[in-house]
């Protein structure tokens, strides 16, 4: 059985799909010719189509009289090359304004915004590692997403967000932290014992260990009017334990499995879990409560430390076996 790794690609494997063979730059005005679907920017496509009709890489005729026509914006092309170039947006738009700036005498007017160099970096959604991100972390209840989804008018609705807002703490956290860093940071602050798991959701979604909170923010596109919305959720862990007494047939095992589905879901009602308000809120000192250890029998285990056992003391006791349907009994002096 194979084990499937994630492992974080590099931008240096990505250049061949983010770069113009033209310029040999990352794409501005990422522009695709509808034949082939080459993409190029979009003043080097341009000027190259001024001395020749065909694609600069495969030779495949873009228009025989007028090539421009067959050339398009690829918008998304471009967003991509922005999000994961960093800096490239800020000093493209800057070097934009520079221009304007040094040729008053270009009429600038019927240009857009981003023509002109005035998007700023939180009106295009692009992110940068080091920049500070707002989150809020709180409970993950199911009952409460249930009702959440199901649209509630009046005084409920009220009461609910009311229990919402004193439930989250907020947090801020430079965006090239991970998922992993943040489940430590929780377990740190409420002492979750090791045999506990701890998960960190948007809406009902856990979130992978190397997602950092740049990742989130695009994966899910967070439109930055609010703070990064997250949950999170603690249960035990996956391992198996080891049943103390043998399973019974019949009624017996279905029975015991039904006591163990029970006990598992209390354990992870959240009675037996801590309340968000040991997070503790950015700039206020919060001592760290101890974690309830949960002491309810999980999938028809204790969950407290077994007690030693002994090894069977085979030189005083006789054993019995049976050999061709005939009992013997052989004992060891």
């Amino acid at each position: 059985m194979t084990m499937h790794r994630t492992t974080r690609i590099k931008i240096t494997e990505l250049n061949p799909h983010l770069m113009c063979v033209l310029c040999g730059g990352y794409f501005i005005d990422a522009t695709t010719i509808i034949e082939c679907l080459h993409s190029f920017c979009k003043m080097c496509i341009v000027r190259y189509l001024e001395t020749s009709k065909y694609c600069p890489i495969c030779d495949v005729p873009v228009h025989k009289t007028k090539p421009l026509l067959n050339i398009r914006s690829d918008k998304t092309l471009q967003d991509i090359v922005y999000k994961l170039v960093p800096g490239l947006f800020k000093n493209e738009m800057k070097r934009r304004r520079d221009f304007y700036a040094a040729h008053p005498s270009v009429d600038a007017t019927t240009r857009s915004n981003e023509d002109r160099g005035e998007v700023a970096d939180e009106d295009k959604r692009i992110i940068t590692d080091d920049e500070i991100i707002s989150l809020s972390i709180e409970f993950f209840d199911h009952n409460k997403y249930v009702n959440n989804m199901a649209k509630k008018t009046g005084v409920a609705e009220d009461k609910q967000s009311k229990e919402q807002v004193n439930n989250k703490r907020y947090l801020q956290c430079p965006a090239a932290m991970t998922i992993m860093h943040l489940r430590k940071f929780l377990r740190s602050k409420m002492d979750i014992p090791c045999t506990y798991q701890v998960e960190v959701m948007y809406e009902d979604e856990p979130l992978k260990d190397y997602y950092t909170l740049m990742d989130v923010a695009y994966i899910y596109t967070w439109r930055r009017n609010g703070p990064l919305p997250l949950k999170y959720r603690v249960r035990p862990s996956c391992k198996k334990l080891k049943m103390s007494h043998p399973q019974q047939e019949g009624q017996n095992s279905t029975g015991r499995s039904a006591e163990s589905d029970s006990a598992s879901d209390k354990a992870c009602s959240p009675a037996g879990v801590p309340s968000t308000s040991s997070l503790p809120s950015p700039g206020t000192p919060v001592q760290s409560p101890h974690f309830p250890h949960i002491s309810k029998p999980v999938n028809g285990a204790s969950t407290s430390a077994p007690a030693p056992t002994r090894p069977f003391p085979f030189g005083n006791k006789p054993r019995k076996a049976s050999l061709n349907g005939s009992s013997l009994s052989s004992g060891l002096a």
